[in-house]
């Protein structure tokens, strides 16, 4: 899953975004810019924002090249297997670049949808 060189790609749309509650564990990672998704999603917000594979709008987000070690803590703090499922996705860059992205999906819809496709 988007494996180059030893490292991930990871696209973000809620809390491990620049500036809120989990950005922090990304602190040794390279932003790679600012994205949005070639497909459409739903993303909702209640507790937490949840992106469900339901279409609706693209979703704004920002991708980062992670290690193996950044990955499995981000996989811990997002309960990978017991609420989140991890997939992988294209996304384009906002410098034109298209690029295959891990990205974290709930399995229902719940909270209030985000029309415009962006947290925060």
């Amino acid at each position: 899953m988007s494996l180059e060189n030893g490292k991930y790609y990871i696209f973000t749309y809620g809390t491990l975004k620049k500036g809120l509650k989990y950005h922090c564990l990304l602190k040794n990672s390279k932003f790679l810019g600012f994205a949005k998704t070639i497909g459409k999603y739903s993303l909702f917000y209640g507790e937490y924002p949840y992106l469900v594979d339901i279409p609706f709008s693209h979703i704004q987000g920002e991708v980062y090249e992670i290690d193996y070690e950044t990955l499995k803590k981000i996989n811990f703090i997002e309960s990978v297997e017991d609420v989140y499922y991890k997939k992988e996705i294209p996304v384009k860059l906002y410098n034109g670049k298209i690029m295959d992205a891990i990205t974290y999906f709930y399995p229902f819809k719940c909270g209030k949808l985000i029309v415009n496709g962006k947290f925060l």
